[in-house]
């Protein structure tokens, strides 16, 4: 498995992207450091990285109520990677569709 799980394209992150157009965010191994997850995005989008900004989220409990009973489960735990491109750089994530 590698360093980069998947691009972040949600609402929230594409609010960011607009409002900084040379930062991008990334599903990473949790085991990824910064200097891997920049070496990563240099290497895949061939762009230049300035910065990496991490975030751990923990899986959170969930419980659901059902005829049966209550369903009780977990979301899994992740890790979250903000990086900033070199002014002037973007990165296309729907150009190989």
């Amino acid at each position: 498995m590698g360093i980069i799980i998947k691009p972040i394209v949600t609402e929230k992150q594409t609010a960011i992207t607009e409002k900084f157009p040379n930062r991008y965010g990334f599903r990473v191994s949790p085991g990824a450091n910064k200097l891997e997850i920049k070496k990563a995005v240099e290497d895949m989008y061939s762009v230049t990285v300035v910065d990496v900004n991490t975030i751990n989220y923990s899986g959170k409990r969930k419980s659901r109520y059902t005829k049966s009973g209550i369903i009780n489960g977990k979301q899994a735990a992740f890790k979250k990677a903000i990086v900033t491109l070199k002014e002037g750089e973007t990165i296309d994530f729907f150009s190989n569709i």
